[in-house]
């Protein structure tokens, strides 16, 4: 890994799929872009994002379609992005989907930072990027939208549609291909790149949602991303919190130990990092608490213990001062028909 955004190679395999279907010959135009098209056959190999972006430049001049990226969404599979596509496909409603989509993007991608804002008619999707780092191709972030309002059609059926489609990219000549791709107004020239759901659909629960399927995959996706970031202090912690949880609320001195560090040395590391202990054990359980609350096997007075409280009225006052909403509110939101 270097410190320049790189993207799944699956995801440029999409690509090379819809070129090879125009007739195009997408292993030269990968070459000339600077990548190896037999290195993009790995299910686990990276391409750097100015290559990627320089391939998409190319396929652009070459297929004369500035709607390319619309139309590669069609080539994009679940296995395109691995354990992401599968916990995708077992989520049991759009929130679900999507609170998935921001928490492992990275696996995919790290060229975006993606937000999840609930409004009270609304859900706001956000893909931008992040401050100081390349932009993506316009043809890229197209693909992206077209893919996850796709992805909401094979879960609520054809006719589906967001609200509205915000993107940054210029208004192209013929804005006709992104209107019938989106079936929804579409603004260009937008401030934040962006896509608007509608809190009915979002909330439906999906009859096809699998939880045991999702958390397996969940357990696939934790792996890359600590694959993919270097191991910190607090990546550490965080992982010592949840084998230990279960077993009772862990002291700092106790977490500190395991990680063969004095207290007074774990406290500097941490706040060298610009957190500390009681920040990480609440961010731990919060996050922890969100996943268990997915799984209806899973009892909130269960979760409680899980989680290392030391009763269920403990772990409701946190829950609420994590999320706003009791236990039991938050489960019958997911519950919601």
């Amino acid at each position: 890994m270097t410190d320049e955004p790189t993207t799944l190679a699956s995801w440029t395999r999409a690509l090379r799929k819809q070129l090879d279907a125009l007739g195009l010959d997408s292993a030269a135009l990968c070459q000339a872009a600077g990548l190896d098209p037999s290195q993009l056959d790995d299910p686990n190999g990276r391409c750097p994002l100015s290559r990627t972006t320089r391939l998409w430049q190319l396929a652009v001049e070459a297929s004369g379609d500035p709607a390319l990226g619309l139309k590669t969404s069609q080539f994009v599979s679940p296995t395109t992005f691995h354990a992401l596509g599968y916990a995708l496909l077992a989520s049991s409603s759009l929130r679900e989907m999507f609170e998935r989509i921001v928490r492992y993007h990275r696996v995919v991608s790290d060229a975006l930072e993606l937000v999840l804002h609930e409004t009270p008619q609304a859900y706001e999707f956000r893909f931008r990027v992040p401050p100081g780092s390349p932009a993506p191709a316009p043809e890229a972030l197209d693909a992206f939208a077209a893919i996850y309002v796709r992805s909401c059609r094979n879960r609520l059926g054809r006719d589906f549609a967001p609200l509205a489609v915000h993107l940054q990219r210029p208004e192209p000549a013929d804005p006709q291909p992104w209107q019938a791709v989106f079936r929804a107004p579409v603004h260009f020239g937008a401030e934040d790149n962006l896509l608007r759901f509608s809190r009915t659909a979002f909330e439906q629960r999906l009859d096809d949602g699998n939880p045991e399927l999702a958390e397996h995959n969940e357990r696939a996706l934790e792996r890359s991303l600590e694959r993919l970031q270097p191991a910190t202090w607090s990546s550490r912690v965080r992982a010592c919190l949840a084998a230990q949880l279960p077993d009772g609320e862990p002291s700092a001195e106790r977490v500190a130990q395991t990680l063969h560090l004095s207290l007074r040395s774990l406290q500097r590391h941490l706040a060298d990092e610009g957190t500390g202990y009681e920040s990480l054990l609440s961010e731990t359980r919060h996050s922890l608490a969100v996943q268990h609350m997915r799984d209806p096997r899973c009892s909130i007075s269960e979760i409680a213990y899980l989680l290392g409280f030391a009763d269920t009225s403990s772990f409701s006052r946190a829950f609420k001062r994590w999320t706003g909403q009791a236990p039991s509110q938050y489960r019958e939101g997911l519950e919601r028909p």
